[in-house]
Parts: structure tokens; sequence; C-alpha cells
């Protein structure tokens, strides 16, 4: 019996790991325990909190790498994981010495990314 295939037009496949943009939201709500209120407060601190500390990273300040280090950890809490990865690039170029201001350039563009989403977020609520 001959062997009939059939053409299947070419349909995207979904990514592995949703990307739901620069915050990940569901993972704010797990860490807020699903307080809306909360949420809010915590994105509004944090807007506040990452605003300072790359202006302050600007700077060059003797404690840049501690400062990134608390930026990365802020950002996995509320689910920002692109500025926490460009903060633990920025923090191990730091620690090397090379390439600072391309990881500082990379940080501001990941933390006004978030920005974007967290201040959309905040209008809506």
């Amino acid at each position: 019996m001959p062997l009939h295939l059939e053409r299947i037009d070419w349909m995207p496949s979904p990514p592995l790991a949703p990307d739901d943009g620069p915050i990940d939201f569901d993972h704010l709500k797990r860490m807020t325990l699903g307080d809306a209120g909360l949420e809010q407060e915590v994105l509004a601190m944090f807007s506040a909190q990452s605003a300072k500390l790359i202006a302050t990273l600007a700077t060059a300040p003797a404690d840049a790498g501690a400062l990134a280090h608390t930026l990365k950890g802020s950002a996995r809490a509320i689910g920002a994981f692109g500025v926490a990865d460009a903060a633990a690039r920025l923090e191990a170029a730091l620690a090397g010495g090379a390439g600072l201001s391309a990881r500082l350039s990379e940080l501001g563009e990941a933390v006004a990314l978030a920005l974007t989403a967290i201040e959309a977020n905040l209008r809506r609520a």
C-alpha cells in the first residue's frame, strides 16, 4: 500500500515558557498571595527604587556591585526577570571590571521596559 502524505501548513509553536512581557504578573500574584492591593504597592515601590538605583549606578559609586545585587533581588521578587538578568550581568561585569557601560545601558533599557509595564498596570488598577 503506498504511503499518502498530506501537506499541512506550518503553524508557529507556542514558546516553551510564557513570555508575557517585562513583568511576570502571575509570579507577582503568587508572591503577593493574590492580594491586589499588595501587588500595586510592591510595583510602586519597585518603580521608585529601580529608578533611583539606575540613577545612582550611572554615577559609578564604590558600592555599585551591591546596588546591582539589590536591584537583581527586587526584580526577581516581582517577576521582572529581564531586569534581574541584566542586573546580574552588570554585577558580574563590575566584579570583572569589563563592559560596564554596555551592561549599565542594557540594565537601563530593561528597567525602562519594566517601568512602562508597571505604569500601565497601575493605571488599570
